[in-house]
């Protein structure tokens, strides 16, 4: 029986968390839960499960608390953006199993996180990063060749420039495949998120950025490979849900009985795959050069993306203007020497403060 706590119990990670641990009350128990503040949802999955009141908490502060306060085996991390920091981090320091949906607290923490968590001590729950780590089960390390993230290429696939200057915000959260918040969403259309895994999967896995690539694959149903030295490619492949890497991210490294549905082999079935045009997408190639930089480059360029999207919502600037304006705050970027969480922070203020003002500008 796994002691887990939940943090994000009622946004789409949590909710499917539960749903898990739901269907497999006899592998685990609740132990824990945090959400951001629809407080309505969150008391009643404390009486469905049986949480303590004190254990069942409000607000990314009241989170970290909670996971230092509290024993559990598995911590998992659905918050959204770089405030999930202090609870990774806390998590990490607790010796628990970390459960991590929140990539930005790794991207943002870099150096800080891997220096937090002893060896296997991470487990990732991005459909991407999950079907890696499996694949990577098939080999030795020295017989990686490359790791190859799939893009689902978002609503603007085959888009120009010209095309995305009049994406409206309710364009952008029309994903083809997912159903994730408002910012994850917007940011898969931007591909934006695939730079931020792009860092993560440099961070988890030791591999140098030229030996990690992206290709569109629509389908959503190869979840990303891993290429060997002998040219063999193993990929992990399913029906797009998010079931299956929450599932394996408790439950790791064995796995659960009947998670999600499997690919159906008496159908006929087309996956295809094709290049990224990073001439119309440049998130990727941007994220190359703040996650080569490291230091405080990568939280600059979350802090910079995070403001650039509500202010695509709130329509003071247009689609193509949340990368651009990311780019100008990184390139005016001067990083401190010495990385610390003070020095996140600092960064993190410096880049939301310097993109407010250039939005500001814009408008």
């Amino acid at each position: 029986m796994r002691r887990v706590i939940i943090l994000g119990s009622t946004g789409s990670i949590g909710t499917q968390a539960l749903d898990v641990i739901r269907e497999n009350r006899d592998k685990f128990e609740v132990v824990g839960l945090a959400a951001g503040q629809n407080s309505d949802l969150l008391d009643m999955q404390s009486a469905e499960f049986g949480v303590p009141s004190d254990a069942a908490v409000l607000g990314a502060i009241a989170a970290t608390s909670l996971v230092e306060s509290v024993e559990a085996d598995v911590v998992v991390n659905g918050i959204t953006g770089s405030i999930g920091l202090a609870p990774t981090l806390a998590a990490l320091k607790s010796g628990a199993t970390l459960a991590l949906a929140n990539k930005e607290s790794l991207i943002v923490g870099g150096q800080l996180v891997k220096d937090a968590a002893k060896p296997g001590q991470i487990v990732p729950v991005d459909s991407e990063h999950s079907a890696l780590a499996q694949c990577l089960l098939g080999g030795k390390a020295s017989e990686i060749r490359k790791l190859i993230l799939t893009a689902s290429g978002g609503p603007f696939r085959g888009w120009s420039r010209e095309q995305l200057a009049t994406v409206t915000p309710a364009q952008a959260l029309a994903h083809p495949t997912w159903v994730m918040g408002k910012v994850v969403t917007t940011n898969s259309a931007t591909l934006v998120n695939k730079g931020l895994e792009l860092i993560e999967a440099h961070l988890l896995f030791d591999i140098s950025f030229d030996r990690i690539e992206v290709t569109v694959h629509p389908q959503s149903v190869v979840h990303s490979m891993v290429e060997f030295v002998d040219g063999s490619v193993l990929a992990q492949c399913s029906p797009p849900n998010m079931k299956l890497p929450i599932a394996l991210g408790m439950s790791w490294p064995d796995r659960l009985d009947a998670v999600a549905p499997a690919c159906d082999w008496t159908q006929s079935a087309t996956w295809t795959f094709e290049p990224l045009n990073e001439s119309v997408f440049g998130a990727v190639r941007l994220a190359r050069q703040v996650g080569s930089a490291g230091l405080t480059y990568p939280a600059v360029y979350n802090a910079a993306n995070e403001q650039a999207v509500e202010a695509f919502h709130d329509g003071r600037i247009g689609f193509n203007q949340i990368v651009d304006l990311v780019q100008r705050v990184v390139d005016a970027h001067e990083p401190e020497q010495n990385l610390s969480l003070e020095g996140v922070l600092r960064a993190e203020k410096w880049a939301r403060d310097r993109a407010d003002a250039q939005i500001a500008t814009a408008c």
